[in-house]
């Protein structure tokens, strides 16, 4: 409840406000409610929320940044120009939500002959979760491991990292664990997992 929020740090006389891990850590609304009132919000700006809330705009200014993206395309109102870029990409893709999360408005395509049923359908239940049926494509990795790295950053544009976490085990594209530091890693790959996120910090501001 943001004007909750509000209220009780005006009564306390909060200079500062950690939104904590859940939904408010991603609601750019709640930042602008911050700096309107003159409170720090300890996390990204408004303008760093948005831009990275849509998966469409985040993997197009990581692209433009030369951090490495998974090989996707774009949404386009045509269902025949996406099933081309899905060929052109390469089989199996994934066809995922923009503005969603949580395996919703996702669907894997194994077959051509697929595509167009579940683009329908994971439009359709985007629109319904997110009120947002734009997607996107994705190569799909199968066997992968989902490793996030942690960064933080400053006023002053300086972006660190504070290593990383293997969040592979999952129920429903949910994490359930999360393990740190992620085993079976190289050096190498190690430290351009670490640098390839501080250059997205970087990026984005």
């Amino acid at each position: 409840n943001i004007s909750a929020l509000m209220s009780a740090a005006d009564v306390t006389g909060a200079e500062a406000i950690h939104p904590g891990y859940g939904f408010l850590s991603e609601n750019a609304d709640f930042a602008d409610a911050c700096a309107a009132a003159g409170i720090i919000f300890i996390g990204p700006s408004a303008d760093v929320i948005r831009k990275m809330g849509s998966k469409e705009s985040a993997k197009a200014i990581m692209a433009e940044s030369g951090v490495p993206v998974v090989p996707g395309a774009d949404d386009h109102p045509d269902p025949a120009v996406l099933k081309q870029r899905a060929q052109e990409i390469g089989l199996p893709v994934l066809i995922k939500a923009v503005a969603g999360g949580g395996g919703r408005g996702m669907r894997l395509v194994c077959s051509i002959d697929e595509f167009e049923n579940a683009l329908t359908s994971a439009r359709r239940e985007a629109g319904s979760a997110f009120g947002n049926e734009t997607v996107l494509l994705e190569k799909y990795i199968q066997q992968p491991r989902h490793i996030e790295v942690q960064i933080f950053g400053d006023s002053h544009g300086n972006v660190i990292h504070a290593f990383e976490r293997d969040c592979s085990t999952q129920r429903r594209y949910q994490k359930v664990i999360e393990e740190a530091p992620a085993a079976n890693l190289t050096d190498a790959q190690r430290t351009h997992l670490h640098s390839a996120a501080v250059k997205a910090g970087q990026a984005v501001g």
